[in-house]
């Protein structure tokens, strides 16, 4: 019979084995460590860039805002009020020729989703001079209305569109859904719409001449002598 005795004065451990499993698990999550405080540092710097940028902002709205109170006081006084009324009238005036029935209806129609149409349109200016629209728009389906105002944001042609009131009544033609909705109007530039020059014609970059025609002479009748 064979018998093992230890005659160490301290037990026999592996260290290497010990070493391999708790030294990756501390290389592990040292490596860790070290991403979560580069993400901390970089979003303290991120958010510093960011509140210096607001902080601009800021200043920069209460300047305008400075300004804008400055202007008005001197609209608003008795000597000035005249010119006031008449400024606003103007730009009134203004708004309303830059308004085309016919080209906010070609807008509206680019941005209109399938089976919703437009029932009721109404222009108004507010207090700001900004044009807006205020529409009833119809269709079988609550989310294509809500799809008419993610178009509308996407075009340039209308600014912060918004569901005022939504009403469900069945109709003879099908519709379903009724939403009274509302957004700021951008009329086109006069650039935009103004008809191409000559110049820039297909004719003219070709080179061609445009062709002239001449009237030709009416035959002269001989009379008969008699």
């Amino acid at each position: 019979m064979r018998l093992d005795i230890n005659l160490a004065s301290q037990p026999y451990e592996d260290a290497r084995q010990f070493w391999m499993r708790w030294g990756t698990a501390l290389g592990v999550l040292g490596l860790l460590t070290l991403v979560l405080l580069a993400l901390v540092i970089t979003g303290l710097i991120d958010s510093r860039r960011d509140r210096v940028a607001m902080s601009q902002k800021q200043a920069l709205i209460a300047d305008r805002e400075r300004v804008y109170a400055e202007a008005s006081r001197v609209l608003n006084l008795p000597e000035n009020r005249a010119t006031r009324d008449e400024s606003r009238y103007l730009n009134t005036l203004i708004e309303r020729k830059a308004f085309s029935w016919t080209r906010v209806l070609e807008n509206l129609e680019k941005v209109m989703p399938p089976r919703v149409h437009l029932v009721s349109i109404s222009p108004q200016l507010n207090e700001n001079n900004e044009l807006i629209l205020k529409m009833t728009v119809a269709g079988d389906s609550l989310d294509r209305q809500i799809e008419l105002t993610r178009r509308m944001e996407d075009s340039n042609r209308f600014l912060r569109p918004q569901i005022i009131r939504i009403a469900q009544q069945e109709q003879q033609n099908g519709d379903t859904d009724q939403a009274e909705m509302w957004a700021i109007y951008i009329p086109e530039l006069p650039n935009e719409t103004a008809p191409r020059p000559v110049s820039e014609t297909p004719a003219a970059k070709s080179g061609a001449k445009p062709k002239t025609v001449t009237p030709k002479p009416a035959p002269v009748r001989k009379g008969v002598q008699r």
